[in-house]
């Protein structure tokens, strides 16, 4: 009766999330309406409302969004688990698993799947979410989809079936991981915090055992040397407010005794903040004197690392390499 009184009044409702069986259910129910009196159906609304006030705390709406909402809190082997039996609990029903991933994961069957394949998941997606897939899909990729709709109409429901399930094995079931970040990360975060010529050491053997891994790695670190060709100079004032005034005089000092890159780097972001800042810390620089090569590094490498932290956190962002090139 509920159902019945808001789509009656013209409201919409999510009922293609529920289970298969529950839709079922609802509507033999509603087959089954008969004439309702007034007073009955006061009262149903009444109860209904009565209940609704009642209601302090929503669950997560279904076992993927609550496997959603605690991914990163629960170890890696107990997600893939949870998702293994969602998986196989969703077998009789595998589409209600599929129709509720992100457009991102959608995206990525279309891509990987046949034509006709991707005009069956076209086809089981709401019509709003099945525009914005296509929307986001190459041109020729998605007409080419579009076409393969109308060659659906036959397709026989236990085909769909099978489809949706192993859709589900291929792309909604994952496989646990001993580590949360791939090789070229883990190795690029250890030689971002190396001395210099440690990293230098380290690149030129990768280089000599695997080229294209050292390039990679090669991408994934970020140096003292590497700011004026990945920060914007209008963030460097933010970059600086992260360290002490100290260790940023220990790195601009250590940088600025070393010609070449890391003098660069240094000139760079003095260019790029007050002039009085700049001439205070030159001045701080020439009082301080040498800088044991250690220190420098320590200083460099707290430097760089207060600005991936800002990175991370979303405040700045590094410029990719085909930016620079566009710019």
């Amino acid at each position: 009766m509920i159902v019945q009184m808001i789509i009656g009044n013209g409201d919409k409702m999510a009922l293609s999330s529920l289970p298969l069986s529950l839709q079922e259910t609802l509507a033999i129910e509603m087959r089954d309406l008969r004439l309702i009196d007034k007073t009955t159906l006061s009262q149903v609304a009444t109860e209904f409302v009565q209940e609704l006030e009642q209601v302090g705390l929503v669950a997560g709406g279904g076992a993927e969004n609550v496997l959603k909402t605690l991914g990163d809190h629960i170890s890696p082997d107990l997600a893939s688990k949870l998702r293994s039996d969602i998986a196989n609990a969703n077998m009789k029903d595998p589409w209600s698993m599929l129709t509720t991933l992100e457009n991102e994961e959608i995206l990525k069957i279309m891509q990987a799947q046949s034509t006709e394949i991707a005009a069956v998941v076209l086809s089981k997606l709401t019509v709003s979410k099945a525009a914005e897939v296509l929307s986001m899909l190459p041109g020729e990729r998605a007409r080419r989809i579009t076409y393969a709709v109308s060659q659906t109409a036959d397709i026989a429901p236990d085909a769909v079936q099978r489809i949706g399930a192993a859709l589900v094995q291929e792309h909604c079931v994952t496989t646990a991981v001993a580590f949360e970040k791939a090789p070229v990360q883990r190795i690029g975060a250890i030689l971002n915090s190396s001395p210099a010529k440690t990293r230098e050491d380290m690149l030129e053997g990768l280089s000599a055992s695997d080229a294209p891994f050292a390039d990679n790695v090669r991408k994934a670190i970020f140096t003292f040397a590497d700011i004026p060709e990945r920060i914007t100079p209008t963030d460097i004032a933010a970059c600086i407010r992260g360290v002490s005034p100290e260790t940023l005089t220990t790195a601009i000092g250590s940088a600025l005794s070393q010609p070449g890159a890391l003098e660069d780097a240094a000139e760079f972001m003095l260019s790029n903040i007050s002039q009085r800042m700049a001439g205070q810390i030159r001045d701080d620089v020439k009082e301080m004197g040498k800088v044991k090569a250690s220190d420098g590094d320590k200083a460099m490498n707290e430097l760089t690392a207060a600005i991936r932290e800002l990175v991370d956190a979303g405040t700045i962002k590094f410029i990719e390499a085909d930016e620079e090139g566009d710019e």
